[in-house]
């Protein structure tokens, strides 16, 4: 019987130092496991954290974006009132240039009337003018006539030949 109990002790003991070795192993692999856990709950809190402050980052990149296309609706609505506004100062000093065309158009269509009556006017003065010089030419022989005469009578011996 002491063999039996001897077996029977030492097949306790192999069972006792497998059960450790296996519950150490446990162990072994529960603590890894923890640990790979708390190492990986650290890095997804790390991840949290910085998604935390890239949403936030984000959020805030989006309010400026806000703020510059309001301030960029603005200037729009303010740019398409100035360019109504000269538009409709364009369309006005148009008009006034048209207007200053056409009368133009008159005032050059009554010069270019004027121009035509000048030209006759000078036509005729021309004419006058060459008939005033074959006047004034017929005036300067008469006086050249009329001269001789008075010289004549003014010295009676040239009018008898036997004086000279």
């Amino acid at each position: 019987m002491s063999e039996t109990k001897k077996t029977s002790s030492t097949g306790k003991n192999i069972l006792i130092a497998i059960a450790l070795t296996v519950a150490g192993f446990g162990f072994y692999g529960m603590g890894m496991f923890m640990y790979n856990m708390g190492k990986d709950m650290t890095n997804m809190t790390r991840s949290v954290v910085q998604m935390t402050n890239d949403v936030h980052s984000m959020a805030g990149n989006m309010n400026g974006m806000s703020e510059n296309m309001m301030a960029m609706a603005n200037s729009m609505v303010l740019g398409q009132q100035k360019m109504g506004d000269d538009f409709a100062q364009v369309a006005g000093d148009m008009r006034v240039m048209v207007g200053s065309m056409k009368s133009m158009s008159g005032d050059m269509h009554g010069l270019g009337q004027h121009i035509g009556t000048m030209n006759v006017n000078m036509a005729e003065m021309n004419q006058s003018m060459g008939r005033m010089s074959n006047d004034m030419a017929t005036m300067n022989q008469s006086m050249g006539a009329m001269r001789y005469d008075i010289n004549k009578f003014t010295k009676p011996e040239k009018l008898m030949p036997f004086f000279r």
